[in-house]
């Protein structure tokens, strides 16, 4: 099964996606509809019975407001090979905020004083039931299934200090979607290609058989120290080819189209929007502090 949460009349609406038709749902979104227990069973009863909606529709981010949104990176073998890094014994997590998210064919638009804007493709767990302090059985159960996601980071923020959040949390620059697909029907355990494109340039080509830590064990890791909830988004990592580990490294610019394929689920479709300010938003280096 096909979820999706469409925007209709300046507001938002869950939806199933079939082959041939889109069937509105009686919920604001996906993340309101996986707080329901039976959130299976009322999507499947509306693909039964109910109108059908335009085909053409305007999505949103496909949980647009998760009470949680927690990132894992260097968690590819690949990644963390081209990054020159160890292994690592524990995932490496950083969090986003909510309103970082966007629409899975939004404009993403930064402006220029963010430089080193990069691409990351990625597959998305959601969360369809309540976790806390999980054993990996129930973390894998408790997913209710996968979306695809571009966490496009700004490099020049992300390196501030050795806390990445500034160049991860940009306003509205984590298209999320197109669709949740239920976690019966795909398994990237066994492998779904990721592929990530600059103007039709591959420059990405992932498979997520390649993860170090899958989403049953990110999910049962996180909920050791905080609950997750129905709708909450865990980013898994992405894969080798970030345009910071080319040399010299590579960023988008503004005209760019960026698209994340992910195998079984569909195509993110992101143009780029670098827009010129004065505003001087970088506080430069720290002031010496003199001892006490």
């Amino acid at each position: 099964m096909r979820l999706g949460t469409a925007r209709v009349d300046g507001a938002t609406r869950a939806v199933v996606v079939a082959e041939r038709s889109v069937v509105p749902l009686p919920f604001a979104d996906v993340g309101e509809l996986l707080g329901h227990p039976t959130w299976r069973d009322i999507a499947e009863s509306a693909l039964a019975g109910a109108p059908d909606m335009p085909a053409d529709l305007d999505l949103a981010p496909v949980v647009p407001r998760p009470s949680k949104v927690v990132c894992c990176g260097h968690n590819y073998a690949g990644h963390i090979r081209e990054m020159g890094r160890p292994v690592p014994q524990h995932p490496t997590l950083f969090a986003k905020f909510a309103d970082t998210l966007t629409g899975p064919s939004d404009v993403v638009t930064v402006p220029d004083w963010a430089e080193g804007l990069d691409w990351e493709a990625e597959l998305a767990a959601v969360v369809g039931a309540p976790l806390h302090r999980a054993t990996r059985a129930e973390a894998a159960a408790a997913i209710a299934g996968w979306t695809a996601a571009n966490d496009l980071s700004v490099r020049s923020w992300q390196r501030h200090t050795g806390q990445w959040l500034p160049g991860k949390s940009f306003d509205r620059t984590t298209p999320l979607g197109p669709v949740l697909v239920t976690a019966d029907e795909l398994d990237p355990g066994a492998g779904l290609a990721l592929t990530c494109r600059v103007n039709g340039e591959v420059v990405q080509r992932g498979d997520t058989a390649d993860l170090v830590f899958d989403a049953a064990a990110l999910l049962s890791y996180i909920s050791s120290f905080t609950a997750l909830a129905p709708g909450d988004v865990v980013l898994t990592g992405t894969p080798a080819g970030v345009g910071a580990a080319e040399t010299p490294p590579r960023s988008l610019a503004d005209g760019d189209l960026v698209e994340v394929d992910l195998e079984g689920v569909g195509v993110l479709r992101t143009p780029i929007r670098i827009e010129t300010t004065r505003r001087d938003a970088d506080p430069g280096p720290a002031k010496e502090v003199p001892h006490e």
